[in-house]
């Protein structure tokens, strides 16, 4: 089997990450019992958990000139991602300040630092995406940015695979760029204006698409097709951060590799069944034998 080539555009945030038996009230103080500072932003994770999951992958975000992009350009580099192409931006790197009651509710503030100052792709960022079979892109980063990897993506032939996430409005040139679309219900009714529980209304927009339901599975749809509905993998759920990168990294993977799409959704429900079963975020994004042990688990 030939290894898939995902180009990847997105974000990259340091998530520092404070626990505690409480969250603060305005104007509180409490003390916390463990920290944990850890790279993050969904453009990251994707990348990361696309090379996890078998591929090849260069990674085309912005970091900052601070201590955070040199830790996030390192550990995102150790992880097997093709990094030659990721920015550093003079200022911040983007962050986010995570605090985590003892309920396991939390409280979240993302400054997004250099991704914001991530535009105008180069020549070679633009080649880099045509070189790609796949293109993975969300929306953390400027949609201006996003539309013309798409566009790129479409005019060599590349796949555009866009995790409409999060919820923002999409413009229809970048729309009719994308050939499958991956939202969760929020999303999809920000998109759409329909209830959860109409997912055909995506294709309305776009040729394929699929509606992550958590813990109740996914559909997918597809122009001229019945929908399908793939069941969630049951494992015991320890944190669901970035199950959702998890399962679009290796939904864009499979499809690389010829899947069949609904086959693809399903070795992607294995895929993030895997990461909620540990803590965090990318250090929780599964590995390739890990997934297929889920998909090859008798249903």
């Amino acid at each position: 089997m030939q290894q898939t080539r995902v180009a990847v555009v997105g974000s990259a945030n340091m998530d520092l990450v404070g626990t505690a038996a409480a969250l603060p009230r305005p104007g509180e103080t409490v003390l916390g019992s463990d920290f944990v500072m850890l790279p993050g932003g969904k453009g990251a994770n994707q990348a990361v958990a696309a090379v996890r999951a078998g591929a090849s992958c260069v990674f085309l975000g912005a970091i900052g000139s601070d201590a955070f992009g040199v830790t996030l350009r390192a550990r995102i580099t150790a992880a097997g991602v093709d990094t030659a192409h990721l920015r550093v931006v003079y200022g911040a790197s983007g962050v986010a300040l995570v605090m985590v009651g003892g309920a396991g509710e939390n409280a979240i503030l993302v400054t997004p630092g250099a991704n914001e100052a991530f535009t105008g792709l180069t020549e070679d960022e633009l080649a880099a995406v045509r070189e790609a079979d796949v293109l993975v892109a969300q929306l953390e980063v400027p949609v201006e940015t996003v539309t013309a990897a798409a566009l790129a993506a479409r005019s060599a032939g590349t796949r555009v695979v866009l995790n409409a996430a999060p919820a923002r409005p999409v413009p229809a040139e970048l729309l009719a760029a994308v050939d499958l679309l991956v939202v969760n219900e929020t999303e999809a009714h920000a998109l759409t204006g329909r209830a959860a529980d109409e997912p055909a209304a995506l294709l309305e927009l776009v040729p394929r698409a699929v509606l992550t339901l958590g813990g109740h599975g996914a559909w997918y749809v597809e122009r001229d097709r019945p929908a399908v509905h793939v069941p969630a993998v049951k494992v015991d759920v320890v944190d669901t951060t970035a199950a959702g990168d998890a399962f679009t990294a290796a939904l864009a993977v499979a499809w690389g590799e010829g899947r069949e799409l609904v086959e693809a959704v399903h070795w992607a429900a294995a895929a993030g069944a895997a990461c909620v079963r540990r803590l965090g975020a990318s250090v929780a994004l599964p590995r390739r034998v890990e997934i297929d042990e889920l998909f090859s688990r008798p249903a």
